[in-house]
């Protein structure tokens, strides 16, 4: 089946995205760039080619509620200590069957650390979303963006989606119903000049382009903001 959209970046509001921006440029050994006004955007260096930029955009509204959308790191070593050392919060160590770290941004917003592996770099390696069915949410965006959807025990992924950078884009079962805007959402580009194809799929259209600004925001299934790029010209 042909996808209908590619996965294309990340975007992340900030009440000060001069200071989130430069922690995750740190964190994530990248740059910092002016993305003009207040906004920034951390892009990946040559050397961590296969990774994408993540824009830090600058809302009114302080963070609320807990945070549904987030990244996985994988550590260059044992602890966390290096990220600490670069701005994080502590939230949570390892224990028991969990493994990993829950660390936050200077902003509070939070994201697991994994300790490093033989034959792994350091960096992002899974987009985690929060997820009342994850089984329906992963069989979504594999029709949207292809890939394969892979199932667990209240868990699902897909791997292999058009332009995701990662290894696996993961939904979690959680309880709680999702009541407020995400504060990190995903960009997609589409393949058709309208998203018309998305909305008979089941995404909700929620505002057309506005201004000088070239794409849509729509939301899936299950309220997750995110924004469609069209197609850009060719010549």
């Amino acid at each position: 089946m042909p996808v209908i959209a590619r996965f294309k970046d990340l975007c992340l509001d900030a009440s000060n995205p001069r200071l989130l921006g430069a922690f995750w440029a740190r964190i994530l050994d990248a740059d910092v760039a002016d993305a003009g006004g207040e906004d920034t955007r951390v892009d990946p260096r040559a050397a961590r080619s296969g990774a994408e930029s993540i824009w830090v955009n600058q809302v009114p509204e302080p963070r609320t509620g807990k945070t549904r959308v987030h990244l996985d790191l994988r550590l260059a070593g044992a602890e966390p200590s290096a990220l600490i050392a670069a701005g994080a919060r502590l939230l949570r160590a390892p224990s028991g069957d969990v493994t990993w770290w829950v660390l936050a941004d200077p902003e509070g917003n939070p994201f697991c650390a994994f300790a490093a592996l033989e034959g792994t770099r350091p960096g992002p390696f899974e987009l985690v979303v929060d997820s009342a069915d994850p089984a329906a949410q992963a069989a979504w965006w594999a029709g949207v963006v292809g890939g394969t959807a892979e199932y667990g025990s209240g868990t699902a992924s897909v791997v292999g989606a058009a332009g995701f950078p990662w290894d696996r884009w993961v939904f979690d079962a959680v309880p709680e119903p999702k009541t407020v805007k995400n504060r990190m959402h995903w960009d997609v580009d589409l393949v058709d000049p309208e998203p018309m194809a998305l909305i008979a799929a089941g995404a909700t259209l929620l505002r057309e382009p506005q201004d000088e600004s070239r794409w849509w925001v729509l939301a899936d299934p299950e309220g997750n903001e995110f924004c469609a790029f069209a197609p850009r010209p060719i010549g």
